[in-house]
């Protein structure tokens, strides 16, 4: 009873290997994400933890003195079992010149952490001897998104999506997080013979990879069919890193009550709605999940069928926050992996978002530097209107006007399609029946047998 009163440890130590190719301003840049990514998960940073190498250490990822140091972070022995007969490390991993570099600069550190959270991939083994060593939960930067992503899904696409991702993401670390590996013989709905534990749990995964990939086929095709209804609409994607402002630029130009949340990847389900008010020609805009660096191939590709709304919209609005130093930089990633999906040729309007959060003269460097882009607030009323009379301006460019006079006896439903397919800018009534000067697409007005001015 005692046990299940004891709270889990949630105090985390952030770690990170910083190779040559990798400046200190990228450095820092990716240890404060990180950061905010764990306290997404409700993880209270306490300490970090950096080291320079030539590469990170195939056995801990750190050398060996910051393997001690780290230990004292969590109260483990700070050493793991050699393996093969010989060191856990190289002989030329010896780091006793490099500096300690913790934000805590005390000797012992206040408090003992129960998390260690690497800001790079870790292979089973790494992840197995550094459990070892330190005795806490060791996370990398791609279980942690993925976490994330599975506490913030909400419908049963993305929820299938992040289970395939979770399952590919564990599946190599199966075997280094203590499963046995005894063998047992064949039974109905058990292990074949000689099937290992592991094996068994590996055979699982992959079943259950296939099971979900085969759900999201049907779901993908009930989206096709909703999409393929829309295409006469143009849509609008708002595209951009996590916590750019998205959702909050969504409901603004919507006017629909939309999740709007201060912390990274609130919003993984694509979410689409007219702008508003309402004119022709009919204009949705979509607000899609949101792009980080170092996102892992897998949950890139288990998202490309939320992407695929930025893939055929007609219009990309690429949000920024532009209060952060770093968005330049996070700009680079979400075009980066747009044109991954074929969406990089797309028009589109860069968005400079949190003006507001701006000083007189960032905001004259950034309009120097950026002086096709659109800076705004989501909080500010005439920003909005504003990027409303730009999006109309873009989408309602290739129109063209033509008048029509309708009689008053047409029987063929005429006037009906006119007002269906196209805006009336002037109605007159006459003798012989109503006059419309009215504003369409060329091919539309093909189809009702007008010819524009």
């Amino acid at each position: 009873m005692l046990e299940a009163n004891i709270k889990p440890n949630r105090k985390a130590v952030l770690v990170s290997v910083q190779t040559p190719d990798v400046s200190d301003e990228e450095l820092h840049s990716s240890l404060a994400e990180l950061q905010r990514l764990c306290e997404t998960l409700g993880y209270e940073v306490v300490g970090t933890l950096t080291q320079k190498r030539k590469s990170p250490s195939p056995a801990t990822a750190v050398g060996e003195g910051k393997l001690k140091e780290l230990a004292r972070w969590t109260g483990g022995t700070g050493k793991v079992a050699t393996y093969s007969g010989g060191s856990t490390f190289d002989e030329d991993e010896a780091d006793a010149d490099e500096p300690e570099t913790f934000e805590d600069e005390d000797d012992e550190p206040k408090v003992l952490a129960g998390k260690i959270v690497f800001d790079q991939e870790l292979t089973p083994n790494q992840l197995k001897h550094l459990e070892e060593a330190t005795g806490a939960e060791v996370l990398d930067r791609t279980g942690v998104i993925v976490e994330i992503f599975s506490r913030h899904a909400k419908t049963r696409e993305a929820k299938a999506q992040v289970e395939i991702a979770r399952l590919k993401y564990l599946a190599p670390r199966l075997r280094a997080t203590g499963q046995r590996a005894d063998r047992q013989g064949g039974g109905i709905g058990g292990k074949g013979a000689g099937e290992t534990t592991y094996e068994l749990d590996k055979r699982r995964s992959r079943d259950r990879v296939a099971e979900l990939q085969e759900e999201l086929k049907h779901i993908r095709a009930d989206h096709l069919q909703r999409r393929d209804r829309r295409q006469s609409q143009i849509s609008v994607a708002l595209v951009g890193y996590t916590n750019a402002g998205k959702s909050s630029l969504m409901r603004a130009l919507t006017g629909n009550e939309v999740l709007v949340a201060d912390k990274l990847f609130a919003t993984l389900d694509t979410t689409v709605r007219a702008l508003q008010p309402d004119h022709f020609p009919r204009t949705l805009i979509s607000d899609t999940v949101g792009f980080i660096q170092k996102l892992p191939h897998d949950l890139v590709a288990s998202f490309r069928s939320t992407l695929d709304e930025a893939a055929d919209a007609t219009l990309l609005l690429y949000v920024v926050d532009s209060s952060d130093p770093g968005f330049r930089q996070q700009l680079e990633v979400t075009q980066t992996v747009l044109k991954e999906i074929d969406a990089g040729a797309i028009p589109s309007l860069l968005i400079l978002n949190k003006a507001d959060c701006l000083d007189v003269v960032q905001t004259s460097l950034l309009t120097r530097e950026f002086p096709d882009a659109i800076l705004m607030s989501a909080r500010i009323p005439a920003d909005v209107e504003k990027l409303k009379r730009i999006i109309r301006e873009h989408v309602t460019k290739d129109l063209k006007e033509a008048e029509v006079l309708v009689p008053y006896d047409d029987k063929t439903g005429l006037l009906g399609d006119i007002r269906r397919s196209a805006s009336v800018t002037h109605e007159q009534f006459e003798e012989k029946g109503v006059r419309l000067t009215i504003r369409t697409y060329p091919e539309t007005l093909a189809k009702l047998r007008l010819t524009p001015k």
